[in-house]
C-alpha cells in the first residue's frame, strides 16, 4: 500500500522487531510453566515434545499460504482483510468483529493472570498488595506503551523476551550438561509413546501455545519492507516458538524421567519447571523464573494489546466500527484512540470482576483466555481457507503454496478448534455453565457481523463498497481507499 493513500502509520518495523511482537504474544515462558505440565498430566505424557513438533509443522503449512498472501496484501487488518479478499465481505466483517472480541478477551484475561501471579511472587518476598493493584500496574504500563509508536513496544519486548527465553535456555543447558544424551530421550518420539494417553488434549494445549503467531500481518503497514518482512517474520515466529517448546519439553522429559512424567507433573503442575530450575541449576534460578513468569505475562499482554488495536483501528478506518477509532496520533503515528478504548475496556472488565469478589485466575483469566484462544484458532482456520479462495482464480496461484499447504493448515487448525470446543471445560478449569457457554458468544458475534454487513450493503452501500477494496497492480494487490472522512461525516 502506498503511503500517500494511507497516511499515518509509519514503516519502522524490521523483521526481528515483528518477530519479537509475535513471539511475545505467545508468552513462551508462561506457556512452558503453565501449559506444558498440564499437557504432561492430562495428555500423552512423555510424548508432548512430538506433538509440539507436529503443531509446528501444521502451522508452517498454514504460514506458507499466509505468507504468499501477505506478499500481495499490505494492511493492518489481518484476518479481516484476508477474509474480505478470499471469501467475501460479510465473512470479513464477522471475522473482524470476532477478532476484536477474541483479542480483547485474551488481553483482559492476561491482565488478570498478571495480577494473580505477581501477587503470589510479591507475597513470597514480603511485598503484600492486592491482585487488583498489580493488574492496574500492568494495565497502566501497557496503556502508555500502546499509546506510543509501535517501535517503543518492540524495544521493551526485546528486553523481556531475551530474559525469559534466556532463563529457559540456561535450564536446558544445565539439564543436558548433567544428564548428557539421556536428557534427550528418543522414547519421546516413538509412536508407542506419542499415541498413548489423551493425545487430543495435548494437541489442544500445543496449538493454543502458538496463539498470536499469525499477528505478523497486522504490522504490514508499519513494516519497512512489508512484502519481505511480514512473510519472514511469520515463518521465523513459527520456527522459534515450535523449536522452543519442543526442545524445552523434551529436556524436561529427560530431566524428570520419561516413565515418571505424568505423575511428577501432576503433583507439581505450575511448580514443575521452577523445581527443575532449583534442582538442576540453583534455587536462585527458580526464583528468577518465578519473577520472569510475571514479566512474560506482561509481555504477552503488551503484544496482544497492540494486535487488538490494529483490528479496532482498521475497522474504525473503514467505518465498520465508529470512524473516530481509525485516528492516528500526529506525533507517535499510533492508533492511539483504539488503544485508549481498549485500555478503558480492560479497566472496566477487570474492575467488574474485582468488585464482584471473583478470583483473578480461576474466574477472570481462565474464562476470557479460553474464549479468546478459541476465537483466534477458528479465525486462523478460516484464514487458511481465505488464502485458497484468494488465489483460486489468480494466475499466480501455486499447487503447494496457495492450495495444498493452506488446505493442510486449515484441516489441522479446524481439528484444533474442535478439540478446544469439546474440551472447553478442561481449558477453562471450571464447571461453571456460564463460563463454558462462552463459545456461543463467538458464534453470536459472527452471525451479528454477517447481518451487519448485509445491512450495510442494503443501507450504506458506499461504506460496504469501501470494505477492503483492492486492485492488482504490477503483480501485487494494494488496498485502495476513499479519502479520510470529514469529522461531520463520521456519524453518517
Amino acid at each position: 500500500m502506498s503511503k500517500e493513500k494511507t497516511p499515518g502509520l509509519r514503516g519502522v518495523l524490521t523483521t526481528p522487531k515483528i518477530v519479537l511482537l509475535v513471539v511475545a504474544a505467545a508468552a513462551p515462558l508462561a506457556a512452558v510453566v503453565g501449559t506444558v505440565p498440564l499437557a504432561f498430566t492430562l495428555g500423552n505424557g512423555a510424548g508432548v515434545p512430538a506433538v509440539f513438533v507436529f503443531a509446528g509443522i501444521v502451522l508452517l503449512c498454514f504460514s506458507v499460504g499466509y505468507a504468499a498472501m501477505s506478499r500481495r496484501v499490505v494492511n493492518a487488518g489481518g484476518f479481516y482483510t484476508y477474509f474480505s479478499l478470499g471469501i467475501g465481505k460479510p465473512p470479513a466483517v464477522a471475522g473482524g468483529l470476532v477478532a476484536v472480541l477474541s483479542y480483547n478477551a485474551a488481553s483482559i484475561g492476561l491482565a488478570g493472570t498478571f495480577g494473580y501471579f505477581t501477587k503470589l511472587t510479591a507475597d513470597a518476598y514480603g511485598l503484600v498488595l492486592p491482585w487488583e493493584a498489580w493488574s492496574a500496574l500492568a494495565i497502566a504500563v501497557v496503556a502508555v506503551l500502546g499509546y506510543r509508536q509501535i517501535d517503543v513496544s518492540a524495544k521493551v519486548l526485546a528486553v523481556l523476551m531475551v530474559a525469559e527465553i534466556g532463563v529457559l535456555a540456561i535450564l536446558d543447558v544445565f539439564i543436558i550438561g548433567h544428564k548428557g544424551v539421556q536428557a534427550l530421550p528418543l522414547t519421546a518420539f516413538q509412536p508407542s509413546t506419542v499415541f498413548t494417553g489423551a493425545i487430543g488434549v495435548t494437541m489442544m494445549f500445543a496449538f493454543m501455545s502458538f496463539i498470536g503467531f499469525e499477528s505478523a500481518s497486522l504490522y504490514g503497514e508499519e513494516a519497512k519492507d512489508p512484502r519481505k518482512t511480514v512473510p519472514r517474520a511469520t515463518y521465523a515466529s513459527v520456527v522459534v516458538i515450535a523449536a522452543f517448546y519442543a526442545l524445552t519439553s523434551w529436556v524436561a522429559v529427560g530431566g524428570i524421567g520419561a516413565d515418571q512424567v505424568p505423575q511428577v507433573a501432576g503433583e507439581q503442575l505450575g511448580g514443575l519447571f521452577l523445581t527443575l530450575g532449583s534442582d538442576y541449576v540453583s534455587p536462585v534460578l527458580g526464583s528468577v523464573m518465578q519473577v520472569l513468569l510475571c514479566t512474560s505475562t506482561l509481555a504477552a499482554l503488551l503484544a496482544l494489546h497492540n494486535a487488538t488495536n490494529r483490528y479496532t483501528f482498521v475497522l474504525g478506518r473503514e467505518r465498520v466500527l465508529p470512524g473516530w477509532l481509525g485516528g492516528v496520533h500526529a506525533k507517535h503515528a499510533s492508533p492511539h484512540r483504539a488503544s485508549i478504548v481498549q485500555s478503558v475496556l480492560t479497566v472496566v472488565v477487570v474492575g467488574a470482576f474485582a468488585a464482584g469478589g471473583l478470583d483473578p485466575y480461576t474466574n477472570l483469566a481462565t474464562s476470557l483466555l479460553g474464549v479468546g484462544t478459541l476465537g483466534i484458532v477458528v479465525l486462523q482456520a478460516f484464514a487458511a481457507v481465505s488464502v485458497i479462495g484468494f488465489f483460486r482464480k489468480r494466475p499466480d496461484g501455486h499447487w503447494w503454496r496457495t492450495k495444498l499447504a493452506p488446505a493442510l493448515g486449515a484441516l489441522g487448525l479446524g481439528a484444533s478448534a474442535v478439540l478446544l470446543v469439546t474440551n472447553f471445560p478442561l481449558l477453562t478449569g471450571t464447571d461453571s455453565a456460564v463460563v463454558n457457554s462462552l463459545p456461543w458468544l463467538l458464534l453470536a458475534v459472527a452471525v451479528a457481523g454477517v447481518g451487519y454487513a448485509l445491512w450495510l450493503k442494503a443501507n450504506r452501500p458506499e461504506r460496504y463498497a469501501g470494505i477492503a477494496v483492492a486492485e492488482v497492480r504490477s503483480g501485487h494487490l494494494e488496498l485502495v481507499r476513499e479519502p479520510e472522512p470529514k469529522p461531520g461525516e463520521l456519524a453518517a
